[in-house]
C-alpha cells in the first residue's frame, strides 16, 4: 500500500502532525531494521544530515548519529553557539542556507516555536529531536519497545508518575493515535497544566499503577530547571510497593537520564520488569525509520524504499 506524501518536505515535528497508518508503518520498518541491525542497507548513500542541539544529549545525538552513518549517510553536529539560528541571522536564512547544504536536519532544542519556523522555511526534512513542548521521537521508541515486550499496544494502559511535561504529552499524543489508555498519576499542583486526554488524571499514586501494563516516569528535574523543589513528587517515586500496583507483566520504562533513588529506585533498576536499555537501543532503530519517511520524499535519490503505511 502506498501513500501519498503530506507535503512536499516530510517534517517530523510531532506525533500529532503525521497520519496514523504511517506512524504504523514507521513502528513496522523500525522492527525490520532492528532484526536487520548488523547488515543495514545502505539507503541513505551520500546524503547528509545536519544535527544541532542547544541541550546536552547522549542518546538523541549517539542515536541519530548511528542511525545516519549505519545506513551510509553522514552528520555535521553542530551546538547553538555554533550555527546563526538564535544569532545575527533570522530563521528563515537560516533554513534557506541549511536547505542547500544538507538533505535533512534534526534539532534538539527548547523553543518550539523556532524548530516549527525552521521547518516553515526549510525545503528539506526537519525532524524534532526534542523541544520543551514535545519528544515524539522518544515515544516512537517507547511505543516500538513496548510492542516488543507486551505485544500490540493497542487497549493496553500506559500509567505515568511524577512532573508533567514534554515527554508526558507527546504519550497523550500516542494513546489517541495509537488507541491505549494513559494514566497519570501528578500532583495535585499540576493537574491543571494537564493539556492532553487521558483516561485518569490522579494524585494517588496506587490508583494510578493500578493493573497496569506499562510504568514510566522521567526525571524530575529536566534541564534548564536544576534547583526547583522535588518534594512534591517524592509520593510518585517508581519503587517496589508502586510496581505490585502494576500487571504482574508490566514493565518499566524511563526515557533517561536517570535520578537513582530520586523518582525510580535501585530495585527497580535492577529488576527484569526494567526495560530501559531496550528502550534506549530502540531510539536508534525508530531514528532510522524516522529518518527513512522524512528523506523518501525529499527530493533525493534513497537506495531502498519502505512501505510506509501499516
Amino acid at each position: 500500500m502506498s501513500v501519498q506524501p503530506l507535503t512536499s518536505v516530510n517534517h517530523f515535528l510531532d506525533l500529532t502532525d503525521v497520519p496514523s497508518e504511517i506512524l504504523h508503518g514507521m513502528l513496522q520498518n523500525a522492527h525490520k531494521m532492528k532484526n536487520s541491525k548488523f547488515t543495514p542497507a545502505q539507503i541513505f548513500s551520500g546524503l547528509s544530515l545536519a544535527m544541532v542541539f542547544d541541550k546536552r544529549s547522549t542518546r538523541t545525538r549517539m542515536s541519530f548519529e548511528v542511525a545516519m552513518k549505519q545506513l551510509g549517510g553522514h552528520t555535521i553536529p553542530m551546538n547553538m553557539s555554533e550555527i546563526q539560528l538564535t544569532g545575527a541571522e533570522n530563521i528563515e536564512d537560516t533554513a534557506q542556507v541549511l536547505s542547500r547544504y544538507v538533505d535533512a536536519v534534526m534539532i534538539r532544542m527548547s523553543d518550539h516555536d523556532t524548530l516549527v519556523q525552521l521547518a516553515k522555511h526549510s525545503s528539506i526534512p526537519v525532524i524534532n529531536g526534542l523541544t520543551d513542548w514535545s519528544h515524539p521521537c522518544q515515544i516512537m521508541a517507547d511505543i516500538m519497545t513496548i510492542e516488543e515486550k507486551l505485544g500490540d499496544i493497542k487497549g493496553k494502559t500506559v500509567a505515568w508518575f511524577g512532573d508533567y511535561n514534554n515527554v508526558t504529552r507527546s504519550f497523550g499524543h500516542a494513546a489517541e493515535i495509537f488507541g491505549f489508555d494513559l494514566v497519570l498519576g501528578l500532583p495535585e499542583e499540576l493537574h491543571s497544566k494537564v493539556d492532553i486526554s487521558a483516561n485518569q488524571v490522579t494524585a494517588d499514586a496506587s490508583a494510578a499503577a493500578k493493573n497496569a501494563d506499562v510504568i514510566v516516569t522521567d526525571t524530575w528535574e529536566s534541564m534548564g530547571q536544576e534547583g526547583k523543589s522535588l518534594d512534591m513528587f517524592r509520593p510518585y517515586q517508581v519503587n517496589s510497593a508502586l510496581m505490585a500496583n502494576a500487571a504482574d507483566h508490566a514493565i518499566f520504562m524511563h526515557c533517561m537520564p536517570i535520578h537513582r533513588e530520586d523518582e525510580v529506585t535501585n530495585e527497580v533498576l535492577a529488576s527484569k520488569q526494567c526495560v530501559i536499555y531496550d528502550e534506549a537501543e530502540n531510539r536508534l532503530h525508530a531514528q532510522k525509520a524516522i529518518l527513512a519517511w522524512c528523506l523518501a520524499n525529499a527530493g533525493v535519490q534513497i537506495q531502498q524504499t519502505f512501505d510506509f503505511a501499516a
